[in-house]
């Protein structure tokens, strides 16, 4: 099929049997920036009919709480022509997301509708966050940003608790492929004191063919423009480990950004992520981080945005030192 191609929002797992997974990722966060939650619906199909499964994975970044919720397979269904999937009564779509999942460890029941949904701008040629990439097969891991923000409308029942997200702010992402990269970080917020800024950074180590690279999308909405730091546009990274944090410096021709995490290592989770057929504890997730962003112009010398980004996502997986620069 070619409209998944062109749509990358889209199930792109038609014809697959066997060794292929696909998620999607929906971040929400409340209006007073206090909670925070994600729900990661999914299908993997395994070596045997057995491993084969759909999820949704429950991740409660406030009690640094996860719950794998594994249904089967035929649970999974998914459109042709939009983005729209369910398992079971639970439905995610890019307007809305309907939850209802009622375990003795985690229950959360209710509805969220989206609006004003700001995407990662894209043309037919480079279509979606990886652009060009979505044309060349058999890639490990693709990866896709659907909604780089959106604001929430609605309410939910968390564990017989009401939780208001009347606006709060949304952001949705997805991967697919064979499997999650060796060595990969992730950081994600659009929880800043500036309205509609969002920040989304994936870089990891990429193999192809037979030698690798690392690649990155990272992409910062601000005062109306979007900017965009990626591997296609031949932007320059650096990326240093300070304990349990990261920073990155990113340049293009006309910009450089800045990417300081704060997080403390007792709020992060491991979830559950595809790795040699099956899905394992494989991803250190951090829904209560702070990431303070600084973009500046090189002509003139100045700063165009500085600020914290809170509830940030920051997420690292494999070894680091494939990514990390080492000087």
């Amino acid at each position: 099929m070619f409209k998944h191609l062109i749509d990358p929002d889209l199930y792109h797992g038609w014809n697959k049997k066997n060794n292929f997974f696909e998620g999607w990722y929906f971040k929400i966060v409340t209006a007073d920036k206090k909670q925070s939650f994600a729900f990661i619906p999914g299908l993997f199909l395994g070596k045997t009919e057995n491993e084969s499964h759909s999820f949704v994975q429950l991740i409660n970044g406030t009690d640094v709480f996860y719950k794998y919720k594994r249904f089967p397979s035929k649970d999974f269904n998914t459109s042709h022509n939009r983005f729209s999937v369910s398992i079971r009564e639970n439905y995610f779509s890019l307007d809305r997301i309907q939850l209802n999942i009622n375990d003795p460890d985690f229950s959360v029941e209710g509805t969220l509708k989206f609006k004003n949904v700001l995407k990662w701008p894209d043309t037919q040629l480079n279509p979606g966050s990886m652009g060009f990439y979505n044309f060349i097969p058999s890639l490990q891991c693709y990866s896709q940003v659907c909604a780089m923000d959106m604001d929430l409308q609605g309410n939910l029942n968390i564990n017989g608790k009401i939780i208001h997200f009347d606006g709060g702010k949304g952001y949705i992402e997805k991967n697919w492929g064979k499997a999650f990269p060796y060595s990969w970080i992730w950081i994600q917020s659009n929880s800043f004191s500036s309205s509609k800024t969002s920040l989304s950074c994936s870089l990891a180590h990429i193999p192809f063919s037979f030698f690798s690279f690392r690649g990155f999308l990272i992409g910062l909405y601000v005062h109306g423009k979007f900017y965009s730091f990626t591997t296609m546009n031949r932007s320059r990274i650096n990326i240093k480990q300070d304990h349990f944090d990261i920073n990155i410096q990113v340049e293009n021709s006309k910009y450089i950004l800045y990417m300081k995490t704060r997080t403390g290592p007792s709020t992060f989770i491991l979830l559950n992520g595809p790795r040699d057929g099956k899905m394992i504890p494989l991803v250190q997730e951090n829904l209560q981080g702070k990431v303070t962003t600084t973009l500046l112009q090189k002509k003139p010398n100045k700063i165009i945005f500085q600020e914290e980004g809170l509830r940030a996502g920051i997420e690292y997986g494999g070894e680091q030192m494939l990514v990390l620069d080492n000087d």
